[in-house]
């Protein structure tokens, strides 16, 4: 079996990493890897066909700028795919990329099945990128389990596959334990878990607002200590933007610290948190696997913020809440991303004991709904291919 991956980025990786352990597990066969992954990917034996980090470009901006290069790209892709005529083609995640890609291949190759990892999120916004999708992809591995009806009215396969959160190592016992004494915390006082975000934009806008917020609940909580887990390409922004905050706040800096290590850091930090201020994004269900209670806010640029409130058809964009059928995290997008709101809410959390165990009950049933106690994701997935090949 030969089998042509596209993955653009670090999740992506992980995610195409996770389906080629599945696929080997299940094929007794040989399987050729071929196609655009990073180092886990290539660690299960994709034959890469240029590195994965000319594809890792976030943002509208960064995609104009680069869109000569980019173009090229898919069009190099595209006829990577042709000459090595696979089973299938398995494109992850980044659909500004591999859906191009996927359009191209589809329009010379119509017989070769297209299965594209990680649906889009037509439920919040912008319904219509299903449709458009459906021309060049014949099946969808969803993560979220509300996804496949999506995709299956526009004429696509679509199987949920159960979201990798749920295969996460979590801190133990004694790691958390560890984390409060060398960091000074001792067992009974309070940490607040800082999250505002791994890109310079997010960060540059939302530090702002989170330290103001910060200054109600350290006024009523003047022991509190607070902790920023720091991406590596922002760490020395988070701690320039924290100066003047409350209290004494602490980031946690992966830089020169082995990844395995600071990922063990960065769990004991969630873990050992009473409550969490965080962007939103998928960090909520790292949150939701750690059992840390939360309170999500985000903002953007004031265009980007009418448009993308203009076409939203959900009244939540938290997943916990999505997933669990519930409110119970109170959130604050774009004009309501206010320091007092969200400061009043983050004091109410941690002074009611009520508030918190609603959320992990929220918690609990979104990793039980996202697969946790059932068959690994990658296997869901590997199946799931192989069931249209």
């Amino acid at each position: 079996m030969r089998l042509f991956l596209v993955a653009g980025e670090p999740s992506g990786d992980r995610l195409g990493a996770a389906l080629m352990a599945g696929l080997k597990t299940l094929v007794a066969d040989e399987i050729e890897f071929h196609g655009i992954g990073g180092p886990l990917m290539q660690a299960e034996g994709l034959v890469p066909l240029f590195p994965m980090e000319e594809l890792s470009v976030i943002g509208l901006t960064e995609i104009i700028a680069n869109y000569r290069r980019l173009a090229r790209r898919v069009t190099d892709t595209a006829d990577a795919v042709l000459r090595e005529n696979p089973d299938a083609l398995i494109t992850i995640d980044i659909p500004e990329f591999s859906l191009r890609v996927a359009a191209k291949v589809k329009a010379r190759a119509p017989h070769l099945p297209t299965i594209h990892y990680v649906a889009p999120t037509v439920w919040a916004w912008r319904p219509g990128r299903a449709r458009k999708m459906a021309r060049s992809v014949d099946h969808v591995l969803a993560l979220l389990p509300f996804e496949p009806p999506y995709m299956q009215a526009e004429g696509m396969g679509c199987d949920f596959v159960g979201h990798p959160v749920v295969t996460e190592p979590q801190a133990t016992a004694a790691e958390i334990a560890a984390f409060r004494a060398n960091y000074g915390l001792p067992e009974g006082e309070t940490a607040i878990l800082v999250l505002p975000g791994s890109r310079r934009s997010e960060i540059e806008r939302l530090a702002p607002i989170f330290g103001e917020a910060l200054r109600p609940v350290l006024a009523r909580h003047p022991a509190a200590h607070v902790i920023l887990p720091a991406a590596p390409a922002v760490a020395g922004m988070v701690a320039d933007r924290i100066k003047g905050w409350p209290g004494r706040p602490r980031v946690l800096d992966p830089r020169g610290v082995p990844a395995a290590d600071f990922a063990a850091l960065k769990r004991a930090a969630f873990a050992a948190a009473d409550v969490a201020l965080a962007a939103s994004g998928t960090v909520s269900l790292e949150l939701a696997a750690s059992q840390t209670p939360m309170v999500i806010a985000y903002d953007m640029s004031w265009l980007s913020r009418k448009l993308v409130l203009s076409m939203l058809r959900v009244d939540t964009v938290t997943l916990v809440n999505m997933v669990a059928e519930s409110r119970t995290v109170p959130e604050f997008i774009g004009d309501r991303c206010c320091p007092g709101p969200i400061g009043a809410a983050l004091t109410a959390l941690l002074d009611n004991e009520a508030a918190r165990i609603d959320q992990l009950d929220a918690m609990a049933l979104t990793m039980m709904r996202l697969g946790k106690g059932g068959e690994a994701p990658g296997l869901r997935a590997a199946r799931s291919v192989l069931s249209v090949i």
